[in-house]
């Protein structure tokens, strides 16, 4: 999902983005550059969960303490399912800059940056050229 953000323009000019995840991650999946200097960072942190799996205001929660521990006050949290309105309500609440990004938001980014996708079809729509009949 870092790839996204790479594509969106984060990471730089050299579009430096590092995987973290595992265990003894600290809360953080990935960080990546928010400018071209690497003079500031974004946590982020990834969850696929199914459609019925709901990201509830603990896991934003939980993200945040993490952000705190890398001395970190922006982030990103990504799901493949959706928030709860607390999830959603407690991020725009705190100090630190949280961005929530659901997955149909993510779909949307995948598709307009074509990251993770396949173009399958694509048409042209075409317009008369008035100048041509002069």
């Amino acid at each position: 999902m870092l790839d996204v953000l790479v594509a969106m323009g984060y990471g730089g000019v050299e579009q430096r983005a590092r995987r973290i995840g595992g265990s003894g991650d600290g809360g953080v999946d990935g960080v990546i550059d928010q400018d071209p200097l690497g003079l500031a960072h974004i946590d982020v942190q990834a969850k696929k969960y199914g459609h019925d799996n709901i990201v509830g205001r603990p896991q934003v929660q939980g993200f945040l303490g993490a952000l705190h521990g890398q001395q970190a006050n922006q982030g990103v949290f990504i799901t493949t399912s959706s928030f709860t309105r607390e999830a959603v309500d407690y991020a725009r609440s705190v100090a630190a800059s949280i961005i929530l990004i659901d997955g149909e938001r993510l779909a949307h980014l995948m598709i307009d940056r074509r990251v993770g996708v396949q173009v399958v079809q694509t048409y042209s729509v075409v317009k008369l050229d008035e100048n041509y009949f002069e």
